[in-house]
């Protein structure tokens, strides 16, 4: 534990007993919150895995699907070369985008929300609060991650892939949603499953609340700089009252 960050350990299923959130004692009302989609409102990380897998292995450059899963959240492009290196991610990044794209889409009747996450963003919009969508999501990606939230009609709006040029750990993506929602770093909060996502936040001072459905651990987001984490939107919407989102 770093100094000067409070942990408990986290709630929600298989945790029954225990406190909400780790959390940092940094109370502040957020104006805005920019969420994550992929991993965070949508059950979608692991059909990534295997599209990237699958896309791999038909370029005949196989990758073990931990070594996909650790770089999801990133961007397509930092994420080929993270994992295939500079030079394969130059020869074959192009065809193994599309690959995945296709592997991915195939997958596409497999998506749906996180138990009550369209719930959380109806919830905070309901109280005033800026919602924008940020997702390196190109338009096919992102029309069926729409669809499957249901949450168009109470967002202020939606960041993609195809709106910013550098994708996360960069924080343009951040900067581009904070643009969307009109409002400063300060009184913002981004959500979302990923250490990229903290990384992103952090660089364009905006605090982020972290949650576990993407499978990274609460140690690792808490260590990247989350000031709380919460297993999913479930649980950050049961604890939204007590949350830095609210209070």
């Amino acid at each position: 534990m770093l100094p000067g960050r409070s942990c408990v350990p986290a709630a929600g299923p298989g945790y029954p007993d225990r406190p909400p959130a780790h959390r940092r004692e940094e109370p502040a009302i957020a104006t805005a919150v920019l969420f994550d989609v992929d991993g965070t409102l949508v059950d979608s990380n692991y059909l990534h895995v295997h599209a990237w897998h699958r896309a791999f292995h038909a370029l005949d450059r196989p990758v073990d699907s931990w070594r996909v899963h650790r770089a999801i959240g990133k961007g397509s492009g930092k994420l080929l070369r993270t994992l295939l290196g500079d030079e394969d991610a130059d020869r074959i990044g192009d065809r193994a985008k599309d690959l995945h794209s296709r592997f991915y889409l195939e997958t596409a009747d497999l998506l749906r929300p996180f138990d009550r996450a369209p719930d959380l963003v109806r919830e905070l919009a309901g109280r005033g609060v800026r919602v924008v969508l940020a997702t390196s999501a190109g338009p096919d990606e992102l029309d069926a991650l729409r669809k499957v939230l249901d949450v168009d009609d109470v967002v202020t709006g939606i960041v993609s892939g195809d709106d910013v040029e550098a994708t996360k750990p960069d924080p343009e993506p951040v900067f581009a949603a904070l643009e969307k929602a009109g409002i400063e770093p300060a009184e913002t909060i981004f959500v979302g499953d990923a250490v990229w996502d903290v990384h992103a936040a952090t660089k364009a001072g905006v605090r982020t609340v972290s949650v576990r459905s993407g499978g990274v651990s609460a140690a690792e987001l808490t260590e990247a700089g989350a000031v709380a984490v919460y297993d999913d939107a479930a649980a950050l919407l049961a604890g939204l009252d007590e949350s830095v989102l609210i209070s």
